[in-house]
């Protein structure tokens, strides 16, 4: 991905040459925010309460559905395009910030997401407290934003190549896990292996590294360069018209690639019983870590969104738009309902908690055992809606909160 704007006196080199040129957020990345919250609670909602959540892939070419495949395959937009986002995020604040404020709230911002990670999100899956510690969404975020309050000192140029040869090259790092006798460390899981790749760190108790940070960092490197486009000397026409031809250049990266069969992914796809079937193993791409192709099919799709958000305006944008900027409340309070709700349905099917602890030991969530009676993918669609309708008033109370008290300087972190 390259972005080929001329520089000016408010994008060129050190992006805080011109502070305080963006006076309100940009409705666009709100809105977009705001509906892979919506679909990412899909997904959770599944590997709550689909029959078959935790005893098969979704993605299985031998026994998936279309509807299922479907289901689980349209939430691989959430994660990428929220590291994208994030990232562009980082570079309007730098609008408004000095160089030096913009790395200590990163900093910050970051050591709290890992805080969040461990007392908020990992409670939330297991309702234990550090028996077991995933880390995933927060996790990637929070370290990459670590990362950022450095790289941002970088000059734009450097930033931009940086970010460049991550997303594109860190493939290159498969070949180190397929060498013959290859073990993953703790520390290499962090870097690039994830994928639930368990280490024990006590007794009885786990770290569940599931989202490697050096691939998602490259992606909010380049998150932060597509900011540029959004600089207030970017005529709207001029934004669009960069978003769609990276968008459609990032999908067609995929498909050339991917037809190649040589790199970019660490499975090949190859030719199934059906055409169908044969396209399920084309998109079929590896999100932990996220490979080359997994971005490029998710990002380049985002990226025509926004192209064609910025110009639409009615209700439903205004819905998710509150989603999306009360994203980390949204996140964090949805874990707390699914997993309440799971609960409840697992004694109410007369599972004991002696049954709930032992779930612990295969799942990384508790009152959820593998066949116990879940429900299909109909009831699941359902109760997804359910949750994120009466998340709204939620939301949309605590958006006019943040907006009323913007004095309170810890609402910034939330």
């Amino acid at each position: 991905m390259a972005f080929p704007l001329p520089y000016t006196s408010a994008t060129a080199g050190n992006i805080n040459s011109a502070p305080s040129l963006i006076k309100s957020r940009i409705e666009s990345i709100d809105v977009l925010r705001g509906l892979i919250m919506v679909i990412m609670a899909l997904d959770h909602t599944r590997d709550f309460f689909h029959a078959q959540a935790n005893i098969d892939d979704p993605l299985n070419l031998d026994t998936t559905t279309p509807v299922l495949y479907a289901t689980r395959w349209i939430t691989h937009f959430c994660a990428p395009t929220f590291a994208l986002l994030s990232g562009t995020s980082i570079y309007l604040q730098g609008l408004r910030k000095s160089r030096s404020e913009l790395s200590l709230f990163l900093l910050k911002r970051g050591l709290w997401l890992l805080v969040a990670e461990v007392l908020l999100i990992a409670p939330a899956d297991t309702f234990t407290l550090f028996n077991t510690i995933t880390l995933a969404v927060f996790w990637s975020l929070g370290i990459s934003m670590v990362f950022m309050a450095g790289l941002t000192w970088l000059p734009f140029r450097a930033i931009q190549g940086i970010g460049l040869a991550i997303v594109l090259g860190h493939n290159l790092l498969d070949a180190v896990e397929q060498a013959p006798g290859f073990t993953s460390g703790f520390w290499w899981a962090l870097f690039h292996g994830g994928g639930h790749r368990v280490f024990d760190y006590a007794p009885g108790r786990v770290i569940d590294v599931l989202y490697p940070f050096f691939p998602w960092l490259g992606l909010m490197m380049l998150g932060y360069c597509l900011g540029r486009l959004f600089a207030p000397t970017v005529a709207a026409t001029k934004r669009q018209q960069g978003l769609f031809y990276l968008g459609a250049g990032a999908i067609g990266l995929f498909v050339g690639v991917r037809l190649l069969n040589e790199y970019g992914d660490p499975f090949p796809w190859s030719i199934q019983k059906d055409g169908l079937t044969t396209f399920f193993s084309f998109m079929k791409v590896h999100k932990y870590p996220p490979s080359l192709l997994y971005m490029c099919i998710t990002v380049g799709p985002g990226l025509l969104g926004l192209a064609l958000l910025e110009n639409v305006h009615n209700r439903v944008t205004g819905v998710l738009r509150t989603y999306g900027r009360t994203a980390f409340f949204y996140y964090t309070i949805h874990w707390y309902v699914l997993h309440t709700l799971r609960m409840i349905v697992f004694f109410a099917a007369g599972h004991t908690m002696t049954e709930a602890d032992k779930s612990l030991q295969t799942l990384p969530m508790r009152f959820v055992l593998p066949g116990d009676g879940g429900y299909n993918l109909g009831v699941v669609y359902l109760i997804w809606i359910a949750v994120v309708v009466s998340l709204y008033p939620l939301c949309r109370w605590y958006d006019a909160y943040k907006t009323a008290h913007k004095e309170q300087w810890w609402l910034s972190y939330l």
